[in-house]
């Protein structure tokens, strides 16, 4: 399915030149491309510049140029640690400047990545760090958190026991909520990876990104509208847990209080307050996959392109292959090179049952 735009105003506008100390604000913060050229600075020495990668079999499939950004070799596994880190430096810059101590502990709640990300950058500066994790997390994005010495908290799959858990961990502990999508900081350091496409691959006409609680997108779509508005942008979740593609349609902020089950844990979230303005504003649709699609395309990259890449990652490229993507208007036609960000590749092998069900069993 796809969700009619909603216009190309920008929901960025001027710099926020401070770290944001609450789980989200009451007025969206106006997040610009200088808030990514300066994460994009801040991170350039600490992160790897991943690679752009083609696959003639996939690209026949989808009858398209497809690229993908491959996010699953960046550090920690994922895409997260470029917003976590772009977060926590900061905060110990914004200590630095006013002359005080750091924060006592950086918390945040995360389904795994994004925990793995915070837990590193907060080891790497010496601060304590407290991740919610509902129970349902993959055992080894759990074990990696821990191998950070960070501090896990569990709590029950849904967003509001996220919330929660980690409001009371920040009474608890004194810390600073690091929010894995709402925060400002995360949104600027997550949108580098639109940076580094469009020095790669300057030809390219669209990007496709996973979307869950949408920090990726709104990183990217900010920059890319800004550097270059023709470009398009798409998102793309699991039909399972489609609140961004709700949101469009409706025009409105739409989360789903309780999400249906979907491979792809990562983005069984909602979208939220500071994120839904600038893809309101920015994002050009959305693009939604089942779960067989999204189990085919992440077999497809396991087998085609012999990256072990996560199901999440897999949504993107489910959603190019889909044949109501294949079916979209011939003004697309345009559309020569996509660009498919390959969020993570944190796979939890003790889970693969499914690669062995027939089609259609599990969805």
């Amino acid at each position: 399915g796809t969700a009619a735009a909603q216009g190309q105003t920008a929901a960025g506008g001027a710099c926020a030149h401070s770290p944001r100390r609450a789980e989200h604000l009451a007025e969206p913060p106006r997040l610009g491309l200088c808030d990514v050229r300066k994460a994009e600075r801040r991170l350039r020495e600490r992160l790897r510049r991943t690679p752009l990668l083609t696959c003639a079999a996939l690209a026949r499939l989808a009858r398209l140029r497809l690229l993908f950004k491959c996010e699953l070799f960046q550090r920690t596994g994922s895409f997260k640690i470029r917003g976590a880190l772009n977060a926590v430096r900061s905060l110990v810059e914004g200590s630095e400047h006013a002359g005080g101590e750091l924060p006592r502990a950086v918390v945040t709640h995360s389904s795994g990545n994004h925990g793995q990300a915070l837990a590193c950058a907060a080891q790497a500066e010496g601060i304590p760090a407290y991740i919610v994790v509902p129970r349902t997390a993959p055992h080894c994005k759990q074990d990696a958190i821990r191998s950070y010495s960070a501090t896990l908290v569990p709590c029950e799959p849904s967003d509001e026991s996220r919330a929660e858990t980690a409001a009371r961990v920040v009474r608890e502990t004194g810390g600073v909520m690091v929010h894995p999508s709402q925060e400002p900081a995360v949104i600027a350091g997550q949108g580098t990876i639109a940076l580094e496409v469009l020095e790669q691959a300057p030809e390219v006409n669209a990007v496709v990104v996973p979307v869950g609680g949408g920090g990726m997108i709104a990183g990217i779509a900010i920059a890319i509208k800004a550097l270059r508005p023709d470009v398009k942008v798409f998102a793309a979740e699991p039909c399972n847990a489609d609140d961004c593609y709700q949101s469009k349609m409706r025009g409105e902020l739409t989360p789903s209080p309780h999400p249906q089950e979907t491979i792809a844990e990562a983005v069984r979230t909602n979208i939220g307050p500071n994120t839904w303005p600038i893809i309101r504003d920015l994002v050009d649709d959305v693009l939604t996959a089942s779960e067989e699609e999204i189990k085919r395309a992440t077999r497809l990259v396991w087998e085609r392109m012999k990256l072990l890449t996560e199901p999440t990652a897999g949504v993107g490229v489910a959603a190019v292959l889909s044949e109501r993507f294949q079916a979209f208007p011939r003004d697309l036609e345009h559309l020569e090179h996509i660009c498919i960000v390959l969020c993570g590749g944190n796979v939890d092998l003790s889970s693969l049952t499914w690669l062995t069900e027939r089609p259609g069993t599990a969805e």
